[in-house]
């Protein structure tokens, strides 16, 4: 396992980070506290300091087994959590991204993880009634406070993340250094604007949903069947011709190298960059050991070609139309003679 800088932090990670939303059973489905034990004690043991939760998974419930498990070395790890989605369905103040929630969310959050201060604070999605200001204000407040070391935000659009972290940059106050996003080899529409938009400000990204819920494992393309009945519905959606024909590209190419389909599905992000730190789980030891194999994988020229090929997107206006196509509109006869510039924006 390799360690970088998360965006414009100083703060070190694993290249891979531990999602825990299966660490829990209050949601009908996930791994026993002891069984999350076990798969972060193997992912501790493969060299990986980075923890991914949130106050809303299994009702607070990850966070109580996170924070058993990282309080005997608390400050080794990286600790990320969430706030936003409501926890009182009978509470207007409990959810979204006000200061107020935000405040006792983390609050709330602190003593469930056992801890007092939260490595990465993520806004867990964008709630469009909250102002920018109102946010960011809050935020920095908080690590001002020493509760939060960084922030972060999660699904959310490409020019609110820009907005925020402009109106930070100006006033002093902190910015978002990660960004959490669904991005895979069957959800590319990131690639439009959002990792753009990330490299462009300096943040790390961090791919939730690497595996497509299962599609990108040889689960479904291999003949092992649909696994987990209580999360059939929730896949079913996910299995169309497209992702499944992807599916089987990335079947052989596991083939070729001799590993599994899980490990090309997670180097082929880890390809994208090295701003790029997957997120990753597992509800058994054995699975997230499986995974973090990809970090030795190294996918040739030719392979990376057509797992991009499968899966290509159209990146659509303006990005089509300002490409190739304008190029000579914008420079005239120049431009056959001007060197590839490096990308800005």
């Amino acid at each position: 396992m390799k360690y970088r800088h998360l965006g414009s932090s100083g703060v070190r990670v694993s290249q891979i980070c531990l999602g825990t939303m299966s660490f829990g059973d209050q949601w009908g489905f996930g791994a026993s506290p002891e069984a999350s034990h076990s798969v972060l004690k193997a992912f501790a043991d493969a060299g990986g300091n980075f923890i991914d939760t949130a106050n809303k998974y299994h009702g607070g419930q990850t966070e109580e087994i996170v924070g058993e498990f990282v309080a005997s070395d608390r400050d080794y790890w990286v600790l990320a959590t969430k706030y936003t989605l409501s926890m009182r369905a009978d509470d207007p103040n409990a959810c979204g991204n006000g200061r107020k929630n935000m405040r006792r969310a983390v609050e709330a959050s602190l003593r469930r993880l056992r801890t007092d201060y939260i490595d990465l604070l993520w806004v867990h999605a964008w709630d469009f009634c909250t102002g920018v200001d109102e946010v960011m204000r809050g935020l920095d407040d908080l690590v001002r406070e020493g509760k939060v070391n960084y922030v972060g935000i999660s699904d959310a659009p490409a020019w609110v993340v820009a907005h925020a972290n402009t109106v930070a940059d100006l006033r002093g106050w902190s910015r978002f250094i990660g960004l959490q996003i669904q991005w895979s080899l069957c959800e590319r529409t990131v690639e439009r604007e959002l990792v753009p938009m990330a490299r462009a400000f300096d943040i790390g990204v961090t791919p939730w949903g690497p595996l497509h819920a299962g599609v990108l494992t040889g689960k479904y393309t291999r003949g092992h069947g649909p696994g987990d009945s209580k999360r059939a519905a929730f896949n079913e959606s996910r299995l169309t011709e497209r992702n499944l024909e992807i599916a089987r590209t990335v079947d052989a190419v596991a083939d070729e190298l001799g590993v599994t389909s899980a490990q090309v599905a997670v180097a082929w992000l880890e390809h994208q960059g090295a701003d790029v730190f997957p997120i990753v789980g597992a509800r058994k030891p054995e699975q997230i050991v499986d995974v973090l194999g990809s970090v030795d994988v190294a996918l040739t020229a030719d392979q990376r070609a057509r797992l991009d090929e499968v899966s290509a997107i159209s990146l659509g206006f303006p990005h089509d139309f300002v490409g190739s196509g304008a190029r000579s509109v914008i420079f005239g006869e120049v431009g056959d003679k001007l060197e590839p510039p490096k990308p800005r924006g």
